[in-house]
């Protein structure tokens, strides 16, 4: 389940988001692997949801980590608002 002021990060395979998974989880961050909601997108893939408030700390681990996100959504007054 996605709240309102939950972002959400796409990648472009399984493999990265466990990669992302671990890099962050390592960190201490509150995050959770969840499937990709319908509205973003129709594949069976995964993503990982954390607080908006987050976002610049789960930027950074990832960019330290090598780790590219393809997309960023934030969920705000119901709607995805895309952010990156």
């Amino acid at each position: 389940m996605v709240r309102d002021g939950d972002c959400v990060a796409i990648f472009h395979s399984i493999h990265r988001v466990m990669k992302a998974e671990k890099a962050l989880k390592a960190k201490s961050l509150e995050i959770l692997s969840i499937p990709v909601p319908r509205q973003l997108s129709s594949d069976c893939g995964l993503a990982i949801r954390f607080r908006h408030e987050l976002l610049s700390e789960v930027e950074a681990v990832l960019l330290a980590g090598e780790v590219e996100i393809a997309e960023v959504w934030l969920k705000q007054d119901g709607a995805f608002v895309r952010l990156k």
